[in-house]
């Protein structure tokens, strides 16, 4: 797992010598980072460069974490073209170098972290957002451990007529999939030899994955990452766990997609979080001592569920990024549609799963699956630091079903979700000064570009 502590370039050096000897036949390698939007992006080098970059970092332009999904720069917040849009320096995190085994040529890749030279770090990186949120937790004593559950589709590569997907062939019976077999071990035995390529990839890349699972929908399934206590290692894991799923399909041809809701009328892809806090003693100081009941969940638990639910408003621009990822919600189809939490309630924003003491966590279900993970994550543990300090009180928890109606203090609307974000002092206080605004600029810009844009319904209706 990745350390979240800055290391020094000589053991870099020594982990990149150490792996070019280990895999002689590997030719090139990429150096990765996820943008705002939780794009992937880098470059690749030949593997001789290896070496000089662990030792030596290499440069890009500060405004490639302000870019909008389409990879285009607006100059948020004059940074970009006005101030002459300067490099800053990205280092290899370690333990990230790993081959890439659904490659066609021998490969190899890594994640990158940035800064502006030593001791002053890249305050736009979502990485080093998340870091800032994690580092207020451990002032207080307390250490977080995180898992994500993934949910996403394989979709065939040929499109229908009107541009959208379409499931893919069964690869047992090469029938188009039609029909919805949430947690049929049929469907997962059809993708099996897909689905382990995916585990094993991640394996081989150090990415600890867990359960696999058919979901609501046709070409759906969920894996599951395992908790671990270092939530940026978490977040990396999640980005190259990603990048395995999509490139394990196109080995199959087939792809893959997190968007959040790729067909209007069947289930979107959701990124749960799931979130337990231990203090210097090892213990879970969200454990309220019973094993069923309202007693389940502490002081502790109940503060940071109130803190979550009360900067839930802000954190909608983030945990749903784009145009697309607002169609995920809908009145009662288990996903979040108001501030609401409860125990053992798939309905609710905030689910209290039933287990021992020691597991007990909040499952933060609000995110899309396309959704940045460093920085929903970093929303998550804000909103759980806000309310333990604050000591703010949750409502009565949820009993039955909460997603009947939708919360009107929640912007379920693109444009709403990023003003309430641009106009929160808590976010600038944990995201960093000025950087809920800027994230605004860049999605505003983008919905701009996305409005100007003639659909084939306007023609459908109005031509």
């Amino acid at each position: 797992m990745p350390d979240s502590e800055p290391t020094a370039p000589s053991e870099l050096l020594r982990e990149a010598e150490a792996f070019v000897a280990a895999h002689p036949d590997i030719k090139a390698f990429e150096a990765l980072f996820a943008d705002l939007s939780g794009v992937v992006r880098g470059k690749r080098y030949p593997i001789e460069d290896l070496p000089k970059l662990a030792q030596n970092g290499l440069t890009f332009p500060a405004s490639v974490f302000l870019l909008d999904t389409q990879g285009m720069s607006h100059d948020p917040g004059g940074k970009g073209f006005s101030d002459g849009d300067p490099d800053v320096f990205a280092r290899m995190i370690p333990q990230t170098l790993d081959p890439v085994p659904w490659s066609t040529m021998p490969l190899a890749q890594c994640l990158l972290e940035f800064d502006r030279g030593p001791g002053r770090p890249l305050e736009l990186d979502p990485r080093y957002i998340l870091k800032r949120c994690v580092d207020r937790l451990h002032e207080l004593g307390l250490k977080p451990v995180v898992a994500f559950e993934l949910e996403f589709y394989l979709i065939d590569k040929e499109r229908t007529d009107e541009r959208g997907p379409q499931p893919p062939l069964n690869p047992l019976t090469r029938q188009r999939e039609a029909a919805t077999q949430v947690y049929g071990m049929d469907v997962v035995d059809a993708y099996g030899r897909i689905l382990q390529e995916i585990v094993d990839a991640c394996t081989i890349q150090g990415v600890p994955t867990g359960a696999i699972t058919a979901e609501y929908a046709p070409g759906q399934f969920e894996i599951n990452l395992r908790h671990v206590d270092d939530p940026l290692g978490a977040a990396d894991d999640c980005i190259l766990f990603k990048r395995a799923v999509r490139g394990v399909a196109r080995k199959h041809d087939l792809q893959a997609t997190f968007m959040a809701k790729p067909y209007p009328e069947r289930a979107g892809s959701g990124l749960h979080l799931h979130v337990s806090l231990f203090d210097e003693a090892g213990r879970n100081v969200f454990d309220g001592g019973a094993a069923s009941g309202p007693d389940m969940a502490s002081e502790r638990l109940r503060h940071a569920i109130g803190g979550v639910l009360d900067t839930l408003p802000a954190a909608m621009a983030i945990l749903a990024p784009n145009v697309n990822s607002f169609r995920r919600f809908e009145p009662n189809i288990f996903v979040p549609v108001n501030r609401s939490w409860g125990f053992e309630n798939r309905s609710v924003a905030l689910r209290v799963p039933i287990g021992d003491g020691q597991s007990r966590r909040i499952e933060h279900r609000v995110a899309g699956a396309d959704a940045n993970p460093y920085l929903a994550l970093a929303t998550a543990l804000a909103g759980i630091h806000h309310g333990i300090v604050n000591r703010i009180e949750p409502p009565e928890p949820t009993e039955g079903n909460a997603g009947t109606a939708f919360d009107p203090s929640l912007p379920m609307r693109p444009r709403r979700a990023i003003h309430t974000l641009a106009r929160s002092e808590v976010m600038d206080d944990y995201l960093g000064a000025g950087y809920p605004k800027l994230y605004a600029a860049c999605k505003e810009a983008e919905y701009d570009e996305f409005e100007w844009l003639i659909s084939p319904q306007e023609y459908d209706w109005y031509l």
